[in-house]
């Protein structure tokens, strides 16, 4: 890495030059910035806005999953039948399935040889689970802080490689060249948050050959959600320069605790907790789902198969199913204005209404699961003390005792299963330009549960093996480089001087902004939709972005990273309404993680209101063979393209041909 500097308006900023930049600092980015090393690509370095701050680093659940390759038993796997598996879930590209599949060993046993302690038997059998959307016990877990476990092992590794990481740098803007109807990226505009003060705003300029983009979902586009605070996303920046994005309809909703944010998944509801509702002041309780279940069988049974069909899924809202829990909570909770609460201390009753809890009614699954584990115990405290004593551990050290308190909950924004487009080595429509991890829309509407920390590292490795094969050219010359670039760094070092004005004494505009963004992405683009609210809810979304970009005002520099977050957040809410528009229109109706208001439809159950009829979106239906790409254009122009979903390929296994391919340097392509 080269160190220089670049002059824009006669102010000096820092500019550094080198093969790839990797933007973020979860897992993913760190297992590119690893396996570059390791593939002989060591001009690199690691700019993050917080080290440590992305969802990897902060999130868990009961036992956090990674889904891989099954390594253990009797049952037969293979990577072709997990690729099956994967395209199963729905618009997931073939080719990129049977990519994860593959590559899932190598990448799980690289985080083995880096430390992290998924378990084994004796013989070293690492033995697995089911998981959701699993038939094949594939999943395995090193715990409730199994992604955090994960990025330690990798943050040792990219220390121990004395790998450069620009902390406190905050990327705004990338910089392009195109040449005729191609498109690459040449490099990167951040903010040094620590240097904002300065003549130059804190800007500093990266030429890079390549970038590798892994800052995660877009997390702060929502109200309700259980990223951690810290995790916000960047995929506007992205969008803006002309990336695509595919599935934006597609992400993942669940019931999550919301004064600590963690999934309430696993033994949290196996243990068949007590669900109450509260008014605004914490009185008033409510065993509300008694108004809904014919009897407490059922309810107590709904209750334990949410724990591992964790996220919201339409189709298990039918016949009392678990997911009439979720709409249910969001009923009480958006519609009543009640606050929702899980309560481990003691059983459901049945209020007059039901019988009280018993481990006779529950349904042969459920019974049967309590009773192998050793678990039909008096409450729900002491079954999940017996089954998982880490569980109720992470929340007292957060300052939460389960034995002696309730839990506030939500059903929340938890996983982006769209994103930016990627080939099988992970590289985007931009040239030289790879997203990694969750930014990356690789998943399709059905996924594994744990099947992103999979594809997060699978995909940051064949990105690394790519740049280290084919793109380990040195960065453009700094005269060529402040040519293609230096228009661009203008242009956002004048808007950002031009906002900032001293007489303007406060950021209400910028707080109100967020709010808004993040209240009708909640309201409109969540696992509750309706129709008719998405096409108002998108015309406002870019009334605000045309806002922002022309009336925004700040009193000093250091609110400079607040406006460009806000713009960032703000286009990318857009897109993601103006594709969830899109698929109404073509026909879409309920399907993955969100429920579509139907009339005419169908009722959750008999109890609740007309006003919740939906329909499941046909097999046969338009959406559900082909996959949206959206993107603008130059002049900010939406594109909407449907694609066909790709095959998974037919691999020539014959050995001598393979061998021959690899020892010509003809596998990577």
């Amino acid at each position: 890495m080269k160190k220089s500097e670049i002059k824009i308006n006669d102010i000096t900023m820092p500019l550094y030059s080198m093969n790839t930049l990797i933007i973020g600092s979860g897992t993913a980015s760190l297992n590119a910035a690893g396996n570059l090393f390791e593939n002989g690509q060591k001009d690199i370095a690691v700019a993050t806005d917080m080290w440590g701050g992305g969802t990897s680093g902060n999130t868990g659940a009961d036992k956090q999953t990674y889904y891989k390759l099954s390594l253990s038993g009797e049952m037969a796997d293979s990577s072709y039948e997990m690729a099956t598996d994967y395209f199963k879930g729905g618009c997931m590209h073939g080719d990129i399935a049977l990519c994860e599949a593959q590559n899932s060993i190598n990448a799980f046993f690289h985080l083995i040889r880096l430390g992290v302690p998924f378990p084994h038997d004796a013989y070293g059998a690492y033995v697995g689970y089911k998981t959701d959307h699993d038939p094949r016990q594939r999943a395995t877990s090193a715990g409730p802080l199994t992604a955090q476990l994960m990025f330690a092992a990798l943050a040792r590794d990219v220390k121990k490689k004395e790998i450069k990481v620009f902390d406190r740098h905050e990327i705004i803007s990338f910089l392009i060249d195109t040449q005729g109807d191609e498109s690459r990226v040449v490099g990167a505009i951040a903010l040094d948050l620590e240097n904002l003060d300065s003549d130059n705003l804190g800007f500093v300029i990266f030429n890079a050959e390549n970038i590798v983009f892994g800052t995660g979902g877009p997390a702060a586009i929502y109200k309700t959600r259980v990223y951690p605070e810290s995790q916000s996303g960047s995929s506007g920046i992205a969008f803006e320069m002309g990336a695509i994005g595919n599935n934006l309809t597609e992400s993942q909703y669940g019931m999550a605790s919301i004064k600590f944010r963690w999934n309430l998944s696993g033994t949290y509801q196996q243990v068949i907790p007590r669900y109450v509702s509260t008014d605004e002041n914490g009185n008033d309780e409510q065993q509300f789902l008694n108004r809904y279940f014919p009897d407490m069988g059922k309810l107590a049974t709904a209750t334990f198969l949410k724990g591992y069909q964790w996220p919201f899924d339409p189709k298990k809202v039918y016949q009392y199913g678990s997911s009439l829990i979720d709409i249910l909570v969001y009923q009480e909770q958006v519609i009543k204005g009640r606050r929702v609460f899980l309560d481990y201390q003691k059983n459901p009753n049945g209020g007059g209404r039901l019988d009280d809890f018993s481990f006779s009614a529950l349904g042969i699954e459920a019974y049967t699961y309590l009773k192998n584990s050793g678990a039909l115990l008096d409450t729900p405290i002491e079954r999940l003390a017996k089954m998982n004593q880490p569980a109720i551990d992470i929340y007292k050290s957060k300052g939460i005792d389960l034995t002696k308190e309730y839990l506030e909950i939500a059903v929340c924004a938890q996983h982006n299963n769209g994103g930016l487009i990627g080939n099988h080595w992970w590289e985007s429509n931009i040239k030289h330009f790879f997203p990694v991890g969750e930014v990356n829309g690789t998943h399709g509407v059905y996924r594994p549960g744990g099947s992103a920390l999979n594809s997060g590292q699978v995909g940051s490795m064949r990105a690394a093996l790519f740049i280290a094969k084919r793109y380990a050219a040195p960065p453009m010359a700094e005269e060529q480089f402040a040519q293609r670039a230096s228009q661009l760094i203008k242009e956002k070092f004048d808007f950002a001087k031009g906002i900032i004005d001293a007489a303007h004494p406060e950021t209400g505009f910028l707080d109100a902004a967020r709010n808004e963004i993040q209240e009708r992405m909640s309201a409109h683009g969540a696992h509750i939709r309706n129709r008719d609210n998405v096409k108002q809810a998108k015309t406002n979304a870019w009334k605000l972005y045309s806002r922002l970009k022309k009336e925004v005002k700040i009193p000093s520099p250091g609110d400079l990273p607040h406006v460009f977050k806000n713009l960032d957040l703000c286009l990318t809410h857009a897109l993601y309404l103006e594709a969830i528009d899109e698929y109404l229109d073509k026909g879409g109706k309920s399907r993955g993680s969100y429920l579509v208001m139907d009339a005419g439809g169908e009722k959750p159950c008999p109890e609740m209101s007309d006003e919740w009829e939906f329909s499941l979106t046909e097999p046969q239906s338009f959406v559900q063979h082909k996959i949206l790409e959206i993107s603008l254009d130059k002049d900010n122009t939406v594109r909407k393209n449907w694609v066909d979903i790709r095959p998974i390929p037919s691999e020539d296994i014959w050995f001598e041909n393979v061998w021959n391919e690899f020892m010509n340097d003809e596998i990577v392509r």
